[in-house]
């Protein structure tokens, strides 16, 4: 997908490089499969802020996304790749031969008018972008999105734009998939995944510009805390950056909880036990 780079005409512009994906359709999102978004502005059913820094923005609908594919040996005709405000991906607007539409998530390289299928069989010339098969079905070392982690549930893994899974091989009654960070985990074979790689891999190159193009998104100002008062914030005080303030101390959130440095997710979590290989080349604890 193009960058667009503006020329230094405005001191916005000066660092702005925004993502201008070529044919995109220009319509509206399809009537049918869009649902009102209500904004909360990060305030729980109280009204109290439970999630700061959010607030303001710009309207938007959200796009029902078919995660499960869950309409098998149809197949689905690409009618148009659109915008989609909730997520970094384009969508694929489908049409099934049967006149049902749907949107999923639109991988790099599928066009419009191109036919994509689901299935629970396949040949060795069906592993085309945007066909979805169990992964059990899928040759090894393919790139795959949208993957399931528990049969039926729908694509959970590997829905950002850019992203992708790799499919190592399927043994002993698993399937095993390297994700981006490096770590290795095992699947059910019989977990969904689609071929490809999300489309939109130009979506983290863009430079905003200005703070105001971040209002639009919603995200009202983020404050650091070693430029509070102390009575603001754990981090803050000091005259510059001093030994009792100032961030020389360990980094932490205005309610003293450790923001680096310790081990965030939970060991004693059952999926756990699907990890062979930690992102950071660690093996879980208790394998070797």
């Amino acid at each position: 997908m193009p960058l667009k780079f503006f020329p230094p005409l405005t001191p916005s512009q000066r660092f702005t490089v925004l993502n201008r994906a070529a044919g995109l359709s220009q319509k509206r999102p399809e009537r049918g499969l869009t649902e009102p978004k209500h904004k909360t502005g990060g305030r729980n059913v109280y009204g109290r802020i439970t999630s700061r820094r959010h607030g303001g923005g710009h309207k938007q609908l959200y796009r029902v996304i078919d995660f499960k594919r869950a309409v098998l040996d149809l197949p689905a005709r690409v009618q148009a790749i659109e915008y989609d405000p909730n997520r970094s991906a384009n969508l694929a607007l489908i049409a099934y031969s049967n006149g049902v539409k749907t949107y999923i998530l639109a991988p790099e390289g599928l066009a419009v008018g191109a036919t994509i299928v689901a299935s629970n069989k396949a040949t060795t010339n069906d592993f085309h972008v945007g066909n979805n098969f169990p992964l059990e079905l899928i040759p090894p070392s393919t790139r795959v999105h949208a993957v399931e982690l528990v049969p039926g549930r729908g694509a959970q893994i590997a829905r950002s734009a850019g992203t992708s899974l790799e499919l190592v091989g399927v043994e002993s009654g698993q399937a095993q998939l390297k994700m981006p960070s490096g770590e290795l985990r095992f699947v059910h074979p019989q977990c969904r995944a689609t071929i490809g790689v999300v489309g939109n891999g130009d979506h983290n190159q863009q430079s905003l510009g200005k703070a105001g193009r971040n209002r639009w998104l919603g995200k009202r100002p983020r404050v650091r805390g070693v430029a509070m008062n102390p009575v603001d914030h754990p981090n803050g005080g000091g005259q510059g950056k001093s030994k009792g303030g100032g961030g020389r101390q360990h980094l932490v959130s205005p309610w003293g909880q450790l923001a680096k440095g310790f081990v965030t997710r939970n060991r004693s979590k059952t999926s756990t036990s699907m990890i062979i290989l930690h992102h950071n080349g660690r093996k879980p604890r208790g394998k070797k």
